[in-house]
């Protein structure tokens, strides 16, 4: 299974997006739960299709962590970070789980949504290639072809990861792939890697091939920003704030949950796609997720609290690397008055 955040072209989408009926963002739509309790209900749109990094949330929903905090959770599969940002800033999911550089565009492209914060703190954008291209250090990628998608945020990031490493765009080729092919132009020979998630790409490419995989994670070679995180609309955060409020706290105790029973979690996810992938790869994906958790500034505090100044080198990176223009105040981007206190 592959995770295709492409960085899609905004403008184009927008429009048709912000033009529809928004549905869910009232706040009228109650329920009661097995308790007895009134709930809200609540849509949450993932970036992709599930995989091991959402455990949590499925977990989290079969523990009654959700219905702690008020609320009847329905989660949907996505198509893409930059579809669930756009679908989220029009109304049509009342929160979406999405990745920062999708949310980064977004906002730059005048969608109205703001994240309620960051749990994938340490990026999982890796070089992945089978070991026995003997790979160890960004320095061997020198004279190598990589499979990458043009325009996305892998991409885009790349030369800001060669540049930290003394290499110029030129000692590495990078051949442009759909994401859903990159995998078999690793496994076909087409290429000697690709440019993908470590929590994500890596497992299942091990599946297919019966082949060990090796990383070069960005993250360990100089460069760290945000990723994967909880969004919501601004007239969500707007009017529905103490809704928003506890969502976050619900997320935020549904990966501390999933993290201290992994296996539960990774069950807890049976039947929720017909593109699940089998267990043992749900499993080598949510442990690499559970390294992503935090920074050194993070470190031993809830999941999903953040700090403003990741939040600006974040910023740093992609504006570097050309996804931001002209980077605004954090507050543009993050609504540090919801989301988890440190």
């Amino acid at each position: 299974m592959t995770a295709p955040r492409r960085l899609l072209t905004v403008t184009a989408l927008l429009p048709l997006l912000l033009t529809a009926t928004a549905c869910g963002a009232d706040g009228t739509e109650k329920t009661t739960g097995p308790s007895g309790r009134k709930l809200d209900k609540v849509t949450l749109t993932l970036n992709w299709y599930p995989y091991g990094e959402h455990a949590p949330f499925y977990y989290g929903k079969r523990q009654g962590l959700f219905e702690k905090h008020g609320i009847e959770l329905t989660i949907r599969a996505g198509q893409g970070s930059q579809k669930t940002v756009l679908a989220t800033g029009a109304g049509h999911s009342d929160f979406g789980w999405a990745d920062t550089p999708a949310l980064l565009s977004g906002v730059e492209s005048g969608v109205r949504v703001r994240s309620l914060g960051v749990f994938l703190q340490t990026t999982p954008s890796s070089v992945q290639f089978f070991a026995s291209r003997k790979i160890a250090t960004p320095a061997d990628l020198r004279g190598k072809t990589v499979a990458g998608t043009a325009g996305d945020a892998l991409s885009r990031t790349f030369p800001v990861f060669l540049k930290k490493n003394g290499l110029a765009e030129s000692d590495v080729t990078v051949q442009n792939t759909d994401p859903a092919g990159k995998i078999a132009a690793v496994i076909s020979g087409k290429t000697d890697g690709l440019l993908g998630y470590a929590s994500d790409q890596g497992p299942t490419m091990k599946e297919k091939s019966g082949r060990d995989v090796g990383y070069l994670r960005f993250s360990e070679h100089g460069l760290n920003f945000y990723s994967n995180g909880l969004i919501a609309a601004q007239r969500t955060l707007q009017e529905r704030k103490e809704l928003s409020r506890r969502m976050v706290r619900a997320v935020s105790e549904s990966f501390a949950a999933a993290r201290e029973a992994p296996g539960p979690a990774i069950a807890a996810m049976d039947g929720a796609s017909g593109q699940l992938p089998p267990r043992r790869v749900l499993a080598e994906q949510f442990g690499t997720t559970l390294t992503l958790l935090h920074t050194p500034a993070t470190q031993g505090k809830a999941p999903g609290v953040n700090t403003e100044a990741d939040w600006r080198r974040t910023l740093d990176v992609f504006t570097e690397a050309g996804l931001v223009t002209r980077a605004r105040a954090v507050s543009a981007y993050w609504d540090g008055a919801t989301a988890l206190k440190g």
